[in-house]
C-alpha cells in the first residue's frame, strides 16, 4: 500500500481516536488538556501545534521505514533465491521485481561493463566495476536513511519545545500571583498545570522519536549488510565474466523506485 494512503487510512483515524480518548478521560477536569486548550493563548497553542506536528511526523517516518525495511528484507530473500540460480546477470536481474534495489544494482553493474571504453578504459576493469557497484549501493543506503534526520531532530528538539511551553506556563502562574497579590492554589494551579502538561507532551514526543531512530539505525545496518553482500558477490561474478555480459538495457539503469523512497 502506498505510504501516503496508509497514513490517511490508518494514522489519521488513530490520531482522532487518541484525541477523543484523551478528551473523554479528562471529562470536566478544570486542569486537564481540554481546559488548557480553551484557556491557552496564541503562544501555548503554537507550541501544542508544533509538538503534535513533530509527533505525527516522527510516527509517520517510523511506520513507513519499518514497512520499507520489511519490504527490502523480502526482496533480499527473493534475490538469494532467484538471482543466483540464473545463467547470466541479465537473466537474474529480470527475475527480480522492478522495485527491487537488488535489480537496480545488477542493472547498474551491467551498464558499467558496457561503458568501460574511451577514457573510462584507462581505469582498470575491476576498479571500474567496483566503483559502479559502490555508487549503486551508496544510493540504496541514502534512500534507506531518508527520514532518519527528522527523527533525530524531533528527539533532540521536542523537549525544548515543551520547555518553552513550561516556561510560558510558569510566567502565567507568576502573573496570576502578582495580580491576585497572594499565592493561592486556585490562582496558580491552572498555569502550573499547563506548564507540567507541556513538559509531559514534550517528553512523550521525544522518547518515541529517539527509540525509533536507534531501532531503525540497527535495522538499516542489517538490511545494508544484505545489499553489500549481494554487491560483493556480483562484483566477483562480473570479474569472472569480464566484458562478455550483455547490457541489461541501452538506456540508463532505472533509478530507485518509490518503494525505497
Amino acid at each position: 500500500m502506498n505510504t501516503s494512503i496508509f497514513a490517511r487510512r490508518v494514522l489519521a483515524p488513530l490520531a482522532l481516536l487518541l484525541v477523543a480518548g484523551a478528551a473523554h478521560a479528562q471529562g470536566d477536569n478544570p486542569y486537564g488538556i481540554a481546559s488548557v486548550w480553551e484557556k491557552a493563548d496564541a503562544i501555548t497553542k503554537a507550541v501544542l501545534f508544533t509538538l503534535v506536528a513533530m509527533s505525527a511526523g516522527s510516527w509517520y517516518v517510523i511506520i513507513t521505514k519499518l514497512l520499507q525495511q520489511a519490504r527490502l528484507g523480502a526482496q533480499a530473500r527473493a534475490a538469494q533465491k532467484d538471482f543466483w540460480s540464473a545463467g547470466t546477470v541479465k537473466a537474474g536481474a529480470e527475475k527480480l521485481s522492478e522495485k527491487s534495489p537488488f535489480r537496480y544494482i545488477a542493472e547498474a553493474s551491467l551498464e558499467a561493463t558496457q561503458r568501460h571504453h574511451g577514457l573510462r578504459a584507462k581505469v582498470d576493469f575491476a576498479d571500474w566495476v567496483d566503483l559502479s557497484l559502490h555508487r549503486a549501493t551508496e544510493r540504496v543506503q541514502r534512500q534507506l536513511s531518508t527520514g532518519l534526520s527528522l527523527l533525530a531532530t524531533v528527539g533532540s528538539t521536542s523537549p525544548f519545545v515543551g520547555l518553552l511551553g513550561t516556561v510560558w506556563g510558569i510566567y502565567h502562574a507568576l502573573t496570576a500571583i502578582g495580580v491576585a497579590g497572594q499565592a493561592s492554589i486556585d490562582k496558580v494551579a491552572g498555569p502550573v498545570g499547563e506548564a507540567l502538561i507541556m513538559t509531559a507532551i514534550g517528553l512523550a514526543v521525544a522518547v518515541p522519536a529517539v527509540l525509533g531512530y536507534n531501532a531503525l539505525l540497527r535495522r538499516n545496518a542489517l538490511v545494508l549488510d544484505e545489499v553489500r553482500d549481494f554487491s560483493g558477490e556480483l562484483h566477483s561474478v562480473l570479474l569472472g565474466s569480464g566484458h562478455e555480459e550483455p547490457a541489461a538495457t541501452e538506456q540508463q539503469p532505472v533509478g530507485l523506485t518509490p518503494a525505497l523512497a
